[in-house]
């Protein structure tokens, strides 16, 4: 337990490029998993089901018209369901929260899912793999949670900016969102499945055609196939060398 508390799933947390263990990673997306199977669940319960329910023992009357598919107009009493967003709101608000607190050593310490991730897998060889790339996509996870917080909330959020500007810049009686954002829930399963499942993660691929584009700085060490093991060892033979040089 001091040795977590210590290093958590960081390699060395004074180095220059930072490490993290990859299973430990990949642990951590199968917990975080639990989140986009919960939001959608909400999404097939309330976005995309039914809204009005036609109210029971009522009259239901034929008024011999059609629609424009040929479907017959019938007039019915009926309720329009309301719902409430107020825990899923909480959810993706805790998966934004563990999205930001992964990118950096000292809030990683604040993730009760990467304290969980590592001590879960303590008993396994890590797999070094540089900070940086899981950083980038952990920010397009948290892109992609801030869209579907807006959209579940686009009332709060536009009531905000039009009181911080003093204008009307966004209606608070419609949902000004893109009706495709509830599609991104499923973008955020896929994502975290290909982690969990395979250690595929896309946003580290992305991370590497950018840096080869050069507009990131740095590269990604394991996109590159840099072996740390053998570089290890090639150290650790060079150090043995030169104390036998100096011995003589």
């Amino acid at each position: 337990m001091r040795y977590h508390f210590k290093n958590l799933w960081f390699r060395d947390k004074t180095e220059d490029v930072i490490f993290i263990n990859s299973y430990a990673v990949r642990m951590r997306a199968g917990l975080m998993l639990l989140i986009p199977i919960y939001m959608v669940t909400v999404l097939l319960t309330t976005v995309l089901a039914p809204t009005w329910t036609v109210m029971p023992n009522t009259f239901v009357e034929e008024t011999f018209d059609l629609t424009d598919d040929f479907r017959v107009i019938f007039n019915v009493q009926a309720f329009k369901t309301v719902f409430e967003y107020s825990l899923p709101t909480s959810v993706l608000f805790y998966g934004l929260f563990e999205m930001l607190a992964g990118m950096f050593v000292k809030t990683a310490y604040l993730s009760p899912s990467v304290h969980l991730a590592t001590y879960l897998t303590r008993n396994i060889p890590p797999k070094w793999e540089p900070l940086k790339p899981k950083r980038f996509a952990w920010l397009i996870g948290a892109a992609l949670i801030v869209s579907c917080l807006l959209f579940f909330n686009p009332d709060s959020f536009a009531r905000f900016v039009n009181a911080l500007f003093s204008s009307e810049l966004l209606p608070t009686d419609s949902n000004w969102m893109p009706d495709f954002i509830p599609l991104l829930v499923w973008v955020c399963f896929l994502l975290m499945w290909m982690e969990a499942v395979f250690g595929f993660c896309l946003g580290c691929k992305m991370h590497w055609i950018l840096a080869k584009l050069g507009i990131f700085k740095e590269h990604c060490y394991d996109c590159m196939n840099v072996d740390f093991e053998q570089k290890a060892w090639m150290a650790e033979r060079q150090r043995i060398e030169e104390e036998l040089k100096q011995g003589k």
